[in-house]
């Protein structure tokens, strides 16, 4: 049972990283360039002479274009606890 429990907490990185090894690359869609290229310039500012209501702007900007750019990923990853359990599952029900 604590082998099970361990392993549910563990996600699996290794078919992410298979998906960005592959050679053919992929096109970055539009919308997804400009919030990328939104944060370059923002991190390129020099942020020394702002106000800090303006620095708070940046700062929540920020999160909500990082927010926005993980919900545009196209994958869904599943630990190695949730494959075992639904394949345990599969089979107490069929």
């Amino acid at each position: 049972m604590a082998l099970i429990l361990s392993l549910s907490v563990l996600p699996t990185n290794t078919f992410a990283a298979e998906k960005h090894t592959s050679d053919t690359p992929k096109e970055i869609p539009a919308e997804v360039q400009t919030m990328l290229n939104r944060l370059n310039e923002i991190k390129e500012m020099d942020k020394s002479n702002l106000s800090s209501n303006e620095k708070k702007e940046l700062r929540t900007e920020v999160k909500t274009i990082k927010k926005n750019l993980k919900k545009s990923g196209q994958g869904v990853y599943l630990s190695v606890g949730t494959i075992i359990i639904i394949l345990l599952l599969l089979i107490l029900l069929l």
